[in-house]
C-alpha cells in the first residue's frame, strides 16, 4: 500500500484535483445581505489602512493621520473604480438589452483597478493637503497596502464565479459554476444541484499573488535602497502593469478589444510606462 509520511494513502482525505468555487456569494442576515464581494473588498480597505498607519507613523507622520486621508481616498477609490468600469465595459448596462440601473450594482463586481487608483489618488492628494501630509510621503506609505487590498479583493471574484481564464487541465485548475449574477448564487438544474459550467485558469488567483509578491518586493526596495520621496509609490505603477499585461491577455471573459488587444492591456502598458517616467521624473527632481 502507497503511504505518504507513513499513513497508508488510503486513509487520507480524497481531494479535489481542482480548486472549488463557492456555489453561494450572497448571505441574509435577517433583510441585511452579506455579500462576499464586498466583503473581500472591505476586508482590503481596512488591511490597506492600516498598514498604511503603520508605515506613515514610522516616518514621522501624526498617529491617526492616514486614516484621515483615507476617508478621502477610498470614496474616491471605490467611485473611480466603478466609473472606469461602466466606460470600458458599457455593454452590460448601456448596450442594447443592458440594465442601466446596474451600474449602482456595485456588488455584483465590477471596479477597474486604473479608475480606483487615478480617482482614489485625487482623494488623497485632498485629504494630504487637508491634514498637511506630503501627498509623496503618504504614497509612499500606501504603496504595500494597497496591493494587499487588491489580492483580497481579488478573493472577491472567487466569490462571484469571474475574472478566470481559459478552460485547462492543470492540477489547479478552477472549477466554476454557471452563475446567477441577480442572485448571487449558481444555477442548479432540475435535481437543484449546481451546474457545473467548467474548469479553467484562476486568474484571480495569478493576479491575487502577483500583488502579494510585488507588495513584498517594493517593501524590500524601500529598506535596501535609497530612494527620492515617491519612488516607491513609482516603483508600484510600474510593477503591477507588468503582471497585469500578462494574466489580462489569460482571462475569458468578455472585453472590448483595439487592435487585438483587450483595452486593460493598452491601459496596463500606457501606466507601466506613466510609472517609469514618474521614476525618473521624481529622482530627477529632488535631486535639483
Amino acid at each position: 500500500m502507497t503511504q505518504l509520511g507513513g499513513i497508508p494513502a488510503a486513509l487520507l482525505p480524497s481531494l479535489p484535483a481542482y480548486i472549488p468555487s463557492p456555489t453561494q456569494g450572497v448571505w441574509h442576515l435577517g433583510p441585511i445581505p452579506i455579500r462576499g464581494y464586498a466583503m473581500s473588498i472591505l476586508a482590503g480597505i481596512i488591511v490597506a489602512v492600516w498598514l498604511t498607519e503603520k508605515r506613515l507613523v514610522a516616518r514621522g507622520g501624526r498617529p491617526g493621520v492616514a486614516i484621515d486621508i483615507s476617508a478621502w481616498a477610498v470614496p474616491f477609490g471605490i467611485i473611480g473604480g466603478r466609473i472606469y468600469h461602466l466606460i470600458t465595459t458599457p455593454q452590460p448596462y448601456f448596450g442594447p438589452g443592458g440594465h442601466p440601473w446596474r451600474a449602482f450594482a456595485i456588488y455584483e463586481g465590477g471596479l477597474g483597478i486604473w479608475g480606483a487608483i487615478a480617482l482614489g489618488a485625487v482623494g488623497a492628494w485632498i485629504g494630504c493637503r487637508r491634514n498637511d501630509v506630503s501627498f509623496l510621503d503618504f504614497v509612499d506609505a500606501a504603496a504595500p497596502g494597497v496591493l494587499i487590498a487588491q489580492a483580497m479583493g481579488r478573493v472577491g471574484n472567487w466569490f462571484n464565479n469571474e475574472i478566470y481564464g481559459r478552460p485547462t487541465d492543470v492540477p489547479w485548475k478552477l472549477q466554476i459554476y454557471e452563475w446567477n449574477s441577480a442572485l448571487g448564487r449558481a444555477v442548479v438544474d432540475s435535481s437543484g444541484h449546481p451546474i457545473v459550467k467548467g474548469y479553467f485558469h484562476p486568474t484571480f488567483l495569478y493576479e491575487a499573488l502577483w500583488c502579494l509578491v510585488l507588495a513584498g518586493v517594493i517593501v524590500w526596495i524601500g529598506h535596501r535602497f535609497t530612494l527620492r520621496p515617491g519612488q516607491v509609490f513609482a516603483a508600484y505603477v510600474m510593477g503591477y502593469p507588468v503582471g497585469r499585461i500578462v494574466i489580462e491577455n489569460m482571462r475569458s471573459d468578455a472585453a472590448n478589444y483595439i487592435l487585438g488587444q483587450r483595452v486593460n492591456t493598452w491601459v496596463s502598458l500606457l501606466v507601466f510606462l506613466l510609472g517609469v517616467w514618474l521614476w525618473r521624473r521624481l529622482g530627477r527632481r529632488t535631486r535639483q
